[in-house]
């Protein structure tokens, strides 16, 4: 009886040191030295046990102290072409693809320039106009240009884009514009990403992006946890993710939609998804890491251990075709948290 009792405490003792070696490994590499991890010490993150999430979040808070300041920056977003989208993103509900409650519109001028208000009045420095579309044609590029104008003569917040794949000359157009940032996921890993889109691929995404930061807009690329990837996987579109060097990284959390591919899937559980936020921070120590759509039926009010455990960027308010947190709520947690809002200025 004795012996298998041995050999269970000393495989426990052992694979605690083993948890202890990687947490002192990146707090020396990532805290101290500003150096993310790669693919494969964040798959050992995603895989330490439950006993070490406090220690893990609690590194990766500090990480996002020293590498990226105290302060959190907000952001709105709205939806100024929704639904009839011609790709198949397994889980969106903006599919014209897809038999889902979401139908076709798009959101007038004076409507943009309200919402933008709106999102200003929460102390928020970005205000993103996002389409469902492949890529921009003509008449969204014109609505783009006029929105863009009429928000900078009526507010004073950045305005982000997120418009789908595009091309060279609509890059120029955006940055000549003045859009700040440009939104375009990679969503997932790209060994994993034919299992997500097949409409387009992941090459296509990553050639956008590399577009976006050679025109000198701020890139804004980020992913979708809980698509049925593996945690191989999740390490893997880290490790892609250190690589293009986005300026913000925004973490969406699988919200399943009716009538998507998708929409059956559960949603990520509480601790995997922190255990998540926390590795991300350790593999990109310098970049926004925003809490993005799904964060409400995942996390819950555990959102505010994300907040302590490398999250420094929310969107508040609603996201395109679900329900977000009030903004007051937001604002209120970061207040008791006593984590200060980033100036406009601090942006620029």
């Amino acid at each position: 009886m004795t012996a298998p009792v041995t050999t269970t405490v000393e495989t426990s003792t052992a694979a605690g040191t083993a948890d202890g070696d990687l947490l002192a490994r990146a707090r020396q590499q990532v805290l101290e030295e500003g150096r993310g991890l790669d693919e494969q010490d964040v798959l050992a993150v995603l895989r330490l046990p439950d006993e070490t999430l406090t220690d893990l979040l609690a590194l990766a808070h500090e990480v996002r102290l020293r590498w990226c300041g105290p302060e959190v920056e907000v952001e709105g977003i709205i939806s100024l072409k929704t639904g009839g989208c011609p790709e198949d993103c397994h889980f969106c509900s903006q599919s014209g693809r897809f038999d889902s409650p979401v139908r076709s519109a798009w959101l007038d001028i004076p409507s943009l320039v309200d919402a933008a208000k709106a999102t200003a009045a929460t102390g928020a420095t970005e205000f993103c106009i996002v389409a469902a579309v492949r890529g921009p044609d003509e008449r969204l590029m014109a609505q783009i240009r006029e929105g863009v104008a009429a928000i900078r003569a009526a507010v004073d917040i950045n305005v982000a884009c997120s418009l789908g794949m595009l091309t060279q000359e609509q890059v120029d157009e955006l940055a000549d514009l003045g859009v700040h940032r440009y939104n375009h996921n990679l969503e997932t890993a790209r060994s994993y990403f034919p299992q997500v889109v097949t409409t387009h691929s992941w090459e296509e995404r990553w050639e956008t992006c590399e577009l976006v930061r050679a025109a000198g807009m701020e890139l804004c690329c980020g992913a979708i946890i809980g698509v049925g990837e593996t945690l191989e996987q999740r390490a893997e579109l880290a490790a892609q993710l250190a690589a293009l060097e986005p300026d913000e990284v925004p973490l969406n959390f699988l919200n399943p939609r009716p009538g998507t591919p998708f929409g059956d899937l559960p949603p990520v559980e509480a601790r995997e998804a922190l255990r998540t936020i926390a590795a991300f921070r350790l593999a990109l120590p310098r970049t926004i890491l925003r809490y993005a759509g799904g964060r409400e039926i995942t996390l819950g009010d555990l959102d505010v251990q994300g907040m302590q455990g490398g999250i420094n960027a929310v969107i508040v308010g609603n996201y395109l075709t679900t329900l977000g947190k009030n903004p007051d709520s937001d604002l209120a947690m970061l207040a008791e948290l006593r984590m200060p809002i980033k100036s406009l200025q601090a942006t620029l």
